[in-house]
Order: C-alpha cells, then sequence, then structure tokens
C-alpha cells in the first residue's frame, strides 16, 4: 500500500479541526480549549500539505 507523505497528518488534523469546531458550537464548553484543539488540527493541515507538496511526483 502506497501512501503518500503527507497525507495522514493532514487527514489527522482535518479530524481534530472538525471536533474542535463542534466543541465551540456546544454551550458551556471552554472556548479557550475549544481554540487550542482547533489550532492544533489547522497546524497538522499546514504541515500535512507542505509535505505533500514538498514530495510531489
Amino acid at each position: 500500500m502506497n501512501i503518500r507523505e503527507g497525507l495522514i497528518p493532514t487527514a489527522l488534523g482535518t479530524a481534530v479541526t472538525a471536533t474542535g469546531y463542534a466543541l465551540k458550537q456546544k454551550r458551556g464548553f471552554n472556548k479557550t480549549l475549544s481554540n487550542t484543539v482547533v489550532g492544533f488540527g489547522l497546524a497538522h493541515i499546514v504541515l500535512g500539505v507542505i509535505d505533500l507538496v514538498e514530495h510531489r511526483h
């Protein structure tokens, strides 16, 4: 199985960002924590995309 380098961090970042966004919508949840989760996910997306572009075939 051939998985391109950077695809896993990008997919993981997408899932984490979606989770953080869902937590933001929840009333009574800590906004700082949800913003941190969104930022963590976005960082993974950016780093994964950089790997995908850098290692194009």
